[in-house]
């Protein structure tokens, strides 16, 4: 079983989804005028502004910290020791490169999600790629089979890989059982589960920034103090990266195509860019400006913070003891946590444990959100089918506290690949909504004036958005 989703994985991954990953994202550079770079200084404004919530909504400072809790899981430090044993060192500069051409994909998924949001019987901002795939596109039965796609995903198979990073490090930390650390955090997040979105974002603004805060501070302090070895790292880093060590060898184009695989595969699975999942979040926020360009923004630096802060302070751990593993049954959690132990000494691996329970904790909890939201859009949320996916959720916890962890990451690339394939496809299909939008605030900024999304403008578009959404022009914050 194992060699069979390694084989589907190394098909989808081998060539199909770097090169529509890699065109997706120059194609949305162009098509949006390099807007995101452009007003990239209206971030700060747009989630200082945004900080007060509407009613039904979230803030723009709640939705990043909610996209950032599933961007920041497991694979920002078991991921990226992951990439390193498949792909070498090379792996990291093409995370990096996969990570820059994200940053226009979500850009693009992002704005979409806010034009198409709705709100629910509880008046709550709901909306997603499931959401522009059928006001959007007009075509529901896309809709569904992405919400599919992201049920077993963020519902079952990534909280697996969450459960069981968690549970490799406490047991190599402190000798923990398995079992007993997948209880703890199926009881833990079944706690918020219970408790519901507005509960669950306002714990997540005050934990993410934190635990990332803290995870940056110590990996990059840890790489000053040994900052003679830091030029011969990333020399390492960029030679690996075009497979120049190999040539001699005759391996090198082997070795490259390795080294990019691999770093598209958990630049992907750390910043979900093209996968459709933050735009669940970028939905339920009433942000400021109210133009849907302001929050494909602020989700935007969220791609910057997971792989060019978190992802590289791991690999620079990892690099800089020069870890590998003995054997493939060492987990990359336990990878890290020996890599950080060999730089500071014994405390290293329990402060990594920490870490990880936390993105996991954060992680398995957000995901939750995102997969209730499309049983939503399902319209399957009847009190018995939300019950049933608290129950798979919590069941798939302890599973996953079990598992062999390379089964689970092989099945996770598997439906992440599907996942971002079908909403690649959509965004791909409504780029001339982003580009429209791309101008539309391009033209505002250009005039001096706050951009507005006024609706009017484009009858077109007016039809399919949903009522009271875009009716109302907000008043600017205080």
């Amino acid at each position: 079983m194992p060699e069979f989703f390694s084989f589907i994985s190394e098909i989808l991954w081998g060539s199909l989804m770097v090169y529509l990953l890699a065109a997706a994202g120059i194609w949305f550079a162009f098509r949006s005028r390099f807007v995101p770079f452009r007003f990239i200084r209206d971030f700060a404004q747009s989630l200082k502004n945004g900080r007060l919530a509407e009613p039904g909504s979230l803030s723009a400072y709640q939705a990043l910290c909610l996209s950032l809790a599933t961007r920041l899981g497991t694979g920002n430090l078991a991921g990226v020791a992951f990439a390193l044993t498949t792909g070498g060192p090379g792996a990291i500069f093409w995370m990096w490169v996969s990570a820059i051409i994200g940053m226009f994909i979500s850009f693009a998924e992002c704005s979409l999600a806010q034009l198409y949001k709705e709100r629910d019987a509880n008046q709550q901002l709901r909306g997603g790629p499931a959401w522009y795939m059928e006001r959007g596109l007009g075509m529901r039965w896309m809709g569904v089979l992405f919400a599919l796609f992201l049920l077993l995903s963020y519902g079952l198979f990534f909280n697996a890989i969450q459960s069981s990073s968690m549970a490799h490090a406490i047991r190599y930390a402190w000798n923990v059982p398995e079992l007993v650390t997948g209880l703890a955090l199926a009881a833990a997040a079944l706690l918020y589960m219970l408790k519901g979105l507005k509960t669950i974002t306002r714990m997540l603004q005050w934990v993410v920034p934190a635990m990332a805060l803290m995870w940056i501070l110590a990996s990059f302090g840890v790489s000053l103090w040994h900052a003679t070895l830091l030029p011969a790292v990333f020399e390492n880093i960029f030679k690996s990266a075009f497979g120049w060590q190999e040539a001699a060898t005759g391996t090198m184009a082997w070795t490259l195509s390795q080294a990019i695989t691999s770093g598209f595969q958990r630049s992907v699975f750390a910043n979900e860019s093209g996968m459709g999942s933050s735009p669940n979040a970028a939905a339920a926020a009433a942000s400021w400006p109210p133009h849907p360009v302001s929050q494909g923004i602020v989700q935007m630096i969220g791609v910057v913070t997971d792989t060019f802060l978190v992802c590289t302070g791991s690999a620079l751990i990892l690099l800089l003891a020069n870890a590998a593993p003995d054997t493939l049954a060492i987990s990359g959690t336990q990878l890290l946590q020996e890599a950080m132990e060999a730089l500071v000494g014994s405390w290293g691996d329990g402060f990594v444990a920490v870490i990880v329970t936390l993105f996991a904790f954060t992680s398995v909890v957000a995901n939750y959100t995102y997969a209730e939201n499309n049983l939503i859009f399902l319209r399957r949320n009847s009190a018995r089918n939300i019950a049933l996916l608290r129950t798979a959720v919590i069941v798939m916890i302890l599973l996953g506290s079990l598992f062999h962890l390379p089964v689970i990451w092989h099945i996770g690339d598997v439906i992440m690949a599907l996942m971002a394939m079908t909403n690649l496809t959509a965004i791909l299909l409504l780029s001339p909504v982003v580009s429209l939008l791309a101008r539309d605030y391009l033209r505002q900024r250009k005039l001096g004036v706050v951009p507005v999304f006024d609706p009017k403008r484009y009858p077109e578009i007016k039809r399919q958005l949903a009522p009271g959404c875009w009716d109302e022009i907000p008043r600017a914050p205080r």
